[in-house]
């Protein structure tokens, strides 16, 4: 990316802050993804009405967690502006992840062939339900990027792992993975509990997306004192129509 791309890209997020809310945790993963991705591996795609005044985006990012399927998430008014955003921003053929808010499910329906897809519920820490859990075996541990992790080992292998998926100014996504052999022991929760404690000491709002049918990772979180806000994430998988 030029110069002359990266100021393009800062008058585009500038332009289209109106339409997220940096307070609202529905607009959390967007908001992240649209204005605070790193700008080197994201493109933004802005739709303007008649007045010249943004009504719509879709941001296309490169993520450490698919390398071969770009994150995709938008904001629409209607079905014809996301086609022209989404048709403008989308290469044919390639997969690509979208996620938005379920209430954007159709139009994402309406001009991404879905091969598959899920719906996860968003959880948001209440503090004053937070009550630490203390356990010696969590390793905190920092990539080379310099982000943090917290894990537990067990005969050498990492049996369960927390940290965060992305952090923007006022909110970040947990993320928590336990192998078989450390189930039942607790070790989830120690992980989470740890990653939510160095969020809160940087004054960040811990969020946790979860689908709903999976019970022992919506039990760690409301064992921790995350609540669910009664909203949920469309994620899906497909290549633009």
């Amino acid at each position: 990316m030029d110069l002359s791309d990266l100021n393009q890209l800062k008058r585009d997020r500038r332009a289209i802050r109106h339409l997220l809310s940096p307070t609202d945790p529905v607009d959390a993963l967007t908001s992240y993804y649209a204005l605070w991705h790193d700008p080197q591996r994201t493109q933004l795609m802005v739709h303007h009405e008649a007045t010249g005044r943004a009504d719509g985006f879709v941001a296309v990012c490169m993520t450490g967690t698919d390398l071969f399927r770009p994150l995709v998430t938008l904001r629409a008014p209607d079905e014809r502006v996301a086609g022209e955003l989404l048709r403008a921003a989308l290469a044919p053929n390639r997969p690509y992840q979208v996620i938005v808010p379920v209430t954007a499910a159709s139009l994402v329906r309406a001009h991404i062939d879905v091969s598959s897809s899920r719906l996860a519920q968003i959880y948001r820490l209440d503090p004053s339900q937070f009550e630490p859990v203390i356990n010696v075996l969590v390793q905190r541990v920092v990539s080379d990027e310099g982000i943090p992790r917290f894990q537990i080992e067990s005969q050498g292998k990492v049996v369960a792992m927390a940290g965060t998926n992305w952090r923007s100014p006022s909110f970040a996504e947990v993320f928590v993975y336990v192998h078989a052999s450390g189930r039942g022991r607790g070790w989830g929760k120690s992980v989470v509990s740890a990653c939510t404690v160095e969020l809160l000491e940087s004054r960040l709002k811990p969020l946790y997306m979860v689908e709903e049918d999976n019970e022992a990772s919506v039990r760690i979180a409301e064992s921790l004192g995350y609540r669910n806000i009664g909203h949920s994430e469309f994620a899906a998988e497909g290549r633009i129509k």
